[in-house]
């Protein structure tokens, strides 16, 4: 049974959040390979058209469907509701370095937040078929199965995951570099992918930097339901605040609640 939020049944929001994957995937799937054209952001970020296509796809749905819920999107900003409570937070294309270079690793991120916390978040892999769904209070699925995170007592053990190390600047680097440095094994490249595998048991920890939180709010309920821990490097909740809603954010993932503990004691961060 999927829990409720107030007087509010989640499970049409379920239903809603997998048609919005639906239609941004259809999107992105049909530009992908494709030689499309790149512009460059006010940040120096690639975006594309299908970037911008998928967002207002699944903004149409929106307006539609939830016409009283505040949209929040990498590509056309915030937009409020009348009912305050409820705000979508969409990623058409998270990873649009590896769309645009023809790795399907990149994914579709949608989550609902009651105020401001991130109660159902949908990771979409088009190409490669995968769907992770997670619910507060629920199990995480895949592709309708449900997932759980594998034990990893230590970060010493760990498999860990960061998008690139050039996220990193300054204090934030010096502290990655200590996580980075005490685990098993360090990758990059997988966006939010790597979210994907912890959740999936496959990896142990994703630790990044300069995340909005389009790039992670959808990845909170997907990691807590598959039996991980997501916080920011302070070990505080990750939720969507109006005050801090364009800044850039640290967080720290972790399969194993032994394992983000650690992380959280290697980064220590601004304490």
């Amino acid at each position: 049974m999927t829990p409720a939020i107030g007087t509010q049944d989640l499970e049409p929001f379920v239903a809603l959040a997998n048609r919005l994957a639906d239609s941004a995937g259809a999107v992105s799937s049909r530009y992908f390979r494709t030689p499309v054209a790149v512009d460059v952001k006010a940040d120096a970020s690639p975006v594309t058209i299908a970037d911008r296509e998928a967002e207002g796809a699944m903004r149409d749905l929106l307006s539609t469907h939830a016409p009283t819920h505040g949209v929040f999107g990498e590509e056309f900003g915030h937009a409020s509701g009348s009912d305050p409570d409820w705000t979508w937070v969409l990623d058409p294309i998270d990873g649009t370095k590896s769309f645009i270079t023809g790795r399907p690793l990149f994914g579709t991120l949608i989550a609902l937040t009651h105020r401001g916390v991130p109660v159902l978040g949908v990771l979409d892999q088009p190409i490669l078929r995968e769907r992770w769904v997670g619910v507060l209070g629920a199990e995480t699925s895949l592709n309708g199965l449900p997932i759980h995170t594998r034990p990893c007592a230590s970060v010493g053990d760990a498999y860990l995951f960061a998008t690139t190390p050039h996220m990193f600047s300054g204090p934030n680097a010096e502290a990655f570099a200590r996580v980075r440095d005490a685990s098993r094994i360090p990758q990059y490249g997988c966006d939010c992918y790597a979210y994907g595998l912890v959740a999936r048991g496959l990896a142990d920890v994703v630790v990044e930097a300069d995340l909005k939180p389009y790039d992670f709010l959808a990845l909170v309920p997907i990691l807590e339901g598959a039996g991980g821990v997501m916080t920011d490097w302070m070990g505080e909740a990750l939720r969507l605040d109006p005050e801090t809603i364009t800044e850039a954010h640290e967080v720290v993932a972790a399969g194993d609640a032994r394992t983000h503990a650690q992380a959280l004691e290697l980064l220590d961060w601004r304490r």
